[in-house]
């Protein structure tokens, strides 16, 4: 299995996905004239918008939503991969890949509050949906909704709760080992693996509303402490912070496991962590309720600064300043670098760990094992919610709930099973998830571009009002020549009291400061 798995990545993640993602990212920087950094400001704005509705989550949680997928194992266990076998330089090709996947998010979500349905009650959306309405095909998004549901509702979780897993073994104890029909595992991966498993049943079963009010209340805590945290180790080491910076900058173009292995496994695991073009961010932003969808494209960017410039950022600094790494050589077995025992594994939480151990002894292992747990709990409940909405758009003719009954089964058993396998299968079988939707999504939306620039024209829309200083934003798709946008159509009606058209010069002035929002 781990052979075969093996085989399937180095066809997916290669060096042409690589290029993929740096290239998409740099396309719409450049086209958008760095969104992600003119419209910093912005972006922090819109982040404290707390209005809802009854149909959608408010800007902030649907920030909270993305980045509970966002924050997660990819922060913790996936930095340490990407030293550990990359080098210290793979960081900066993270970082490469953040600021410039800040504009892949920005479009990609933009597009998917444009495209957004109203389903049961609830806002839908996500890149099925803009592929079906910008790109016509409803082929190509049948097959990204299908490659979404097998990768977030059963190849995903595993990696997520395999780390949980392994924090919890190495700061508790394995305990004794069990026998079972799938295998012999230890006590305390099977009594993880259940307790993680009912406490998602429970989240699950509640549906969005449920799963966006655990999300802004866990995801902002658990990110704040880990940054504490971080930030007092590096404070308590600040003399060797040059160092490392040079370190980092100097290894991504010449470091000691060669230009690709750096980019490679930065980009990878820079892309498995923050998901910019991955196409999973776009699912939680068309859920949100705002005024305008430029908007929800910039809380998105922003959360890519959030996770790998801040949460990434935090995790390589640790290890780095204690030296808690290895380097893996190109043959197996063998070191470029050796600072640890030769069986502690890069794919698994362990570096950090023992960084944190190092740093504060008595500490690391414990605390690493608790920011786990919620960041790679949280990350699961965003997984269920993006493969449920995937369900919903491959059955909303028809009706989901059996189908969807049907995934919260299997993901919670992908759950349990990813607890107590072994490191290096999970995060193999994660990466082909990652990949394949990477590879949908991105040709996605730089085909879109290419037909209409919706949200592009969503960003100069966006722009204009703010220089008018409109206090209520209006979105009329007629007039930007953007079709199937069904429901912006039927709002802007609501608001105006007039039917869109391209000739419609007049949104805010019509709008009373009565109004309210339906």
């Amino acid at each position: 299995m781990q052979s075969f798995v093996d085989f399937l990545n180095g066809i997916i993640w290669s060096p042409a996905l690589i290029y993929l993602c740096l290239g998409a990212g740099l396309f719409y920087s450049i086209l958008t004239r760095f969104v992600q950094v003119r419209h910093f400001a912005e972006m922090c704005r819109l982040l404290f918008s707390t209005k809802t509705s009854t149909k959608g989550i408010s800007s902030f949680q649907a920030l909270a939503v993305s980045l509970s997928g966002r924050v997660g194992t990819g922060n913790i266990a996936g930095v340490a991969a990407a030293i550990g076998f990359g080098g210290p330089g793979a960081v900066f090709w993270m970082w490469v890949v953040a600021f410039l996947g800040a504009a892949t998010a920005y479009a990609e979500s933009t597009l998917a509050q444009i495209y957004k349905e109203e389903d049961d009650g609830e806002f839908r959306g996500g890149p099925a949906y803009y592929i079906e309405k910008a790109m016509g095909q409803k082929w190509y998004a049948m097959i990204f909704a299908i490659a979404t549901i097998i990768a977030c509702g059963v190849l995903l979780p595993g990696v997520q709760s395999n780390s949980i897993g392994n924090a919890i073994e190495s700061a508790f104890g394995s305990g004794e080992m069990v026998e079972t029909a799938i295998g012999t595992f230890s006590m305390a991966k099977i009594l993880t693996g259940t307790i993680v498993s009912i406490l998602m049943a429970f989240i699950i079963f509640g549906g969005v509303k449920r799963i966006a009010s655990f999300t802004q209340i866990i995801v902002p805590f658990m990110a704040l402490a880990y940054i504490i945290t971080a930030f007092v180790i590096i404070l308590l080491n600040i003399s060797q912070v040059p160092q490392v910076f040079s370190m980092i900058i100097g290894d991504a173009f010449t470091p000691m496991a060669g230009v690709g292995a750096a980019i490679g496994w930065g980009v990878k695991r820079g892309v498995y962590s923050n998901e910019a073009g991955q196409g999973t961010g776009p699912h939680a932003a068309a859920a949100a309720h705002v005024q305008h969808p430029a908007q929800q494209g910039l809380v998105q960017s922003f959360s890519i600064y959030i996770d790998t410039l801040l949460v990434c950022s935090a995790t390589a600094f640790m290890i780095l300043i204690t030296g808690a790494y290895n380097v893996q050589g190109a043959v197996e077995g063998t070191f470029l670098v050796q600072h640890l025992a030769a069986d502690v594994a890069a794919n698994s939480p362990a570096f950090t760990q023992i960084a944190i151990e190092k740093a504060i002894p008595g500490v690391g292992k414990t605390f690493v094992a608790i920011a786990l747990f919620f960041f790679a709990f949280t990350t699961i409940l965003a997984y269920y919610y993006i493969a449920e909405t995937n369900v919903a758009y491959i059955c909303r003719r028809f009706g989901s709930g059996t189908l969807t009954f049907l995934l919260k089964i299997v993901l919670l058993s992908a759950t349990f099973y990813g607890t107590v396998k072994a490191a290096n299968l999970a995060w193999a079988m994660g990466d082909i998830g990652v990949g394949l939707m990477a590879w949908l999504n991105i040709i996605g939306i730089l085909i879109i571009f290419f037909l209409n620039k919706p949200a592009m024209s969503a960003l100069s829309d966006y722009e204009e009002q703010q220089k008018r200083g409109v206090k209520q934003y209006t979105f009329n798709p007629v007039k930007l020549g953007i079709k199937g946008a069904d429901y912006w159509e039927r709002r802007y009606e609501r608001k105006t009291g007039q039917k869109p058209t391209a000739t419609s010069d007049h949104e805010v002035q019509s709008l009373s400061a009565k109004q309210t929002e339906s």
